[in-house]
């Protein structure tokens, strides 16, 4: 089927099990590394699933991440926390995947995939509600 042919609320649901998978490969990851990467990924897709129902996407990662913070964060839709939460999986991510040498300690992990999945249930309950009112 064409993408056009699709809702706001269908491409919001495809990005959530996208998020959902991610995280699911965060904590199934053999090496911290790739869970950092899925970790991230799942805040990524979570972000660009709640953005679907205003019809934005961006072809960049920092524009996904500064058109959520613009509007969902600033706007106080969604606490301020979870600025840090995108900020630090971010860095993480593009310097485990990017930097020679780089090494991500285990609770660094830990933290990376608590805070995805915590981030991951905001969005699903806000996407939830604005698609059941």
């Amino acid at each position: 089927m064409p993408p056009e042919e699709h809702t706001p609320e269908d491409l919001a649901t495809f990005r959530l099990h996208q998020a959902r998978v991610s995280l699911q490969a965060a904590l199934a990851a053999l090496d911290f590394q790739t869970a950092a990467n899925r970790s991230y990924y799942c805040i990524f897709y979570a972000m660009r699933a709640v953005q679907a129902l205003d019809r934005f996407d961006s072809r960049k990662h920092s524009g996904v991440i500064d058109n959520f913070r613009k509007n969902y964060i600033r706007t106080e839709i969604f606490s301020h926390d979870f600025s840090d939460i995108i900020g630090d999986a971010f860095k993480i991510r593009l310097e485990s995947d990017y930097e020679d040498f780089y090494l991500i300690s285990k609770e660094e992990v830990a933290a990376q995939v608590e805070n995805a999945k915590t981030f991951l249930e905001a969005m699903e309950k806000y996407i939830g509600e604005r698609i059941h009112k």
